[in-house]
C-alpha cells in the first residue's frame, strides 16, 4: 500500500524531494554563473540544502557543522578572496573551446545513473532504534565518539580555505 500524500511518510517524500531540489539550484547556479559572487551565493545555497539532508537523516550534528562552517565560514572566506583578488579580466582564464560541455555531462550523468542504480538496487540498513534528541548531553557524546574524525576534517577544510584566503590577501590589488 503506497502512503498518502497527506501522510507522515507522503511529507516526508515531499521534504527531501524539495531538499534535493533546493541543493541541485544551488549547485547549477554555482557552476553556471559568470559572475564569481553569485557563485558563491549559489554554494552557500547548495551548502544549506546539504545540510537540510543531513538533518533529515537524524544527524543534526552534522547539519550543524555544514552550516556553521562551511556556509558560515567557507563561503564568507570564498567571497573575501574574490573580493581581495585581482579585477583585471585580461588575467583571467578564459574557458576553452571543444567538448567540455558535452564531456561533463557525459561524466555527470554517469555518476548520476551509478547512484541512482546503487540506491534502487543496494541494501538499505534499518534506521537506528536510538534517535537524536540534540541535547547538549547527545551532541558531546556524538562528537567525541561517532563525529570525531568528521569534525576533524571539517577543521581541515576550513584551515585551508583560511590559508588559501590570505594566500590571496598577501599579494593583494595591484596598483595602476
Amino acid at each position: 500500500m503506497n502512503p498518502s500524500l497527506f501522510s507522515p511518510e507522503g511529507l516526508a517524500g515531499i521534504i527531501f524531494l524539495i531538499l534535493i531540489v533546493v541543493t541541485m539550484i544551488g549547485a547549477i547556479i554555482a557552476t553556471c554563473t559568470q559572475r564569481l559572487i553569485r557563485s558563491v551565493t549559489g554554494l552557500a545555497v547548495c551548502f544549506v540544502g546539504v545540510a537540510g539532508l543531513y538533518y533529515f537523516l537524524n544527524s543534526p550534528f552534522v547539519a550543524m557543522m555544514e552550516l556553521l562552517i562551511y556556509v558560515g565560514a567557507v563561503c564568507v572566506t570564498i567571497a573575501f578572496a574574490i573580493m581581495l583578488a585581482e579585477p583585471d579580466e585580461s588575467k583571467l582564464a578564459r574557458k576553452i573551446p571543444g567538448l567540455s560541455g558535452g564531456l561533463a555531462a557525459i561524466c555527470g550523468g554517469s555518476v548520476s545513473f551509478a547512484l541512482a542504480y546503487a540506491a534502487v538496487n543496494g541494501q538499505w540498513m534499518a534506521p537506528a532504534a536510538q534517535v537524536n534528541d540534540g541535547s547538549l548531553k547527545m551532541i558531546g557524546r556524538s562528537l567525541l565518539t561517532t563525529y570525531s574524525m568528521v569534525f576533524e576534517v571539517i577543521s581541515i577544510v576550513l584551515l585551508v580555505a583560511i590559508i588559501g584566503s590570505m594566500a590571496l590577501a598577501r599579494s593583494g590589488r595591484r596598483k595602476n
